[in-house]
C-alpha cells in the first residue's frame, strides 16, 4: 500500500432524511478526481422518514444501506461492516467536498508513516452570505480551525471530514456505538493511545453549512456537552477531575470577549457585539446543560 492507485476508498454517510443537502453531497462524491473504479459511496439510512433509496440509486458510485437502530455511530458502524475499502473515509450528509477531496485524503494518509487518521479542512457557509445570522458568524469563526486544533490538542477528527485506514479500525475498533455525540473524540483518543500518528490536512476540505439560529446551536452544544460528559464518566473519573470540569462554568469570559473584539474577519462594531452575545448564550448553554447532567432535571439533551 505505498501507492494511492492501489487503495480502494470506501466512503461512509450515515444520514437521517436531510434528502436535499444529500443529493449536493452525493453529485460532489460522483465528480471526484480519484479513479471511479476505486472508490465507493455508502449512505447508511438511519431509519428516515425520507424515501433517500429512489435518491441513492440514481449515483453510480453509491449504494444503499439501511440501519434501524437509531445513532450516527451506530450506522457509520453499518458501513464499516460492509465496506471494502483499504481506506475508510467519513464525511456528513450536509457537507460538500471539494472534487479532489478522496485524491488528497489518501495522499495525506500515505504521505506519514504509520498514520492513523486525516482530519481534514472543515470551511463554512452561509444561506445568505451577504447577511450572516449571529450564529452563523459565531460557528464560522468559532469553528473554522476547530478541526486542526482536535488533532494539536485533543487527538482527534470530526467524523464531518475523516480519513484512515481500515487496518487502523481492525486493530482499536469501530466507533462506541453506546455515545450519541463525541464518539468521533473517544474513537480519535483511541488511535492515538495505540500508537498512531494523527495529522491535519488543510487541502482535504469540504464545505459545512453553518447553523443559523439560536435553537440549532442549542441542540449543538446540548449535544456535545452531552458526549463529552458521557466520554468523561465512562473513565470512572475521581472526584477531583468531576468538581474541575463543573467549575469550568464559572470561568470568566475575558479572553474569549477580548479575542471577539480583536477578530479582523468581524465587520464593524455590530457584528463584534453579535459575535460577544452568541459567546454568551454559548457559556448559557454549556452551564443549563452541565447542571443538568450532574444534578438532573433542568433541561433536556436533544
Amino acid at each position: 500500500m505505498n501507492n494511492s492507485s492501489d487503495l480502494f476508498v470506501s466512503v461512509i454517510i450515515p444520514v437521517f432524511n436531510d434528502s436535499e443537502r444529500l443529493k449536493l453531497c452525493l453529485q460532489a462524491l460522483e465528480n471526484q478526481t480519484y479513479p471511479k473504479d476505486l472508490y465507493e459511496v455508502i449512505v447508511v439510512d438511519n431509519a428516515s422518514q425520507e424515501d433517500l433509496k429512489s435518491l441513492i440509486i440514481q449515483f453510480s458510485q453509491t449504494q444503499f444501506a439501511y440501519e434501524s437502530k437509531p445513532g450516527s455511530y451506530v450506522a457509520r458502524n453499518k458501513g464499516i461492516s460492509i465496506a471494502k475499502g483499504d481506506v475508510l473515509a467519513f464525511i456528513d450528509s450536509d457537507c460538500i467536498p471539494s472534487l479532489d477531496w478522496i485524491e488528497k485524503g489518501v495522499e495525506n494518509l500515505l504521505s506519514t508513516p504509520n498514520c492513523g487518521l486525516v482530519a481534514g479542512r472543515i470551511d463554512f457557509f452561509f444561506q445568505n452570505p451577504q447577511q450572516p445570522t449571529p450564529v452563523e458568524l459565531y460557528e464560522s469563526i468559532e469553528l473554522s480551525f476547530t478541526q486542526e486544533l482536535n488533532v494539536q490538542n485533543s487527538h482527534f477528527g470530526v467524523t464531518a471530514n475523516l480519513f484512515t485506514f481500515k487496518h487502523v479500525i481492525d486493530n482499536v475498533g469501530s466507533f462506541d456505538e453506546k455515545l450519541k455525540s463525541a464518539g468521533d473524540r473517544e474513537w480519535g483518543e483511541r488511535v492515538f493511545t495505540a500508537g498512531y500518528k494523527q495529522i491535519y490536512a488543510d487541502n482535504v476540505c469540504i464545505k459545512h453549512p453553518a447553523r443559523y439560529s439560536f435553537e440549532q446551536l442549542y441542540k449543538r452544544i446540548a449535544r456535545f456537552v452531552g458526549g463529552k460528559h458521557d466520554v468523561m464518566m465512562s473513565k470512572n473519573p475521581s472526584l477531583v477531575e468531576i468538581v474541575m470540569d463543573f467549575a469550568d462554568i464559572f470561568k470568566p469570559p475575558f479572553r474569549s470577549v477580548y479575542r471577539a473584539w480583536k477578530e479582523p474577519r468581524l465587520n464593524g462594531i455590530k457584528q463584534k457585539i453579535q459575535f460577544s452575545q452568541v459567546m454568551f448564550f454559548n457559556r448559557y448553554v454549556v452551564m443549563i446543560e452541565k447542571f443538568r447532567l450532574y444534578f438532573g432535571g433542568i433541561s433536556k439533551r436533544e
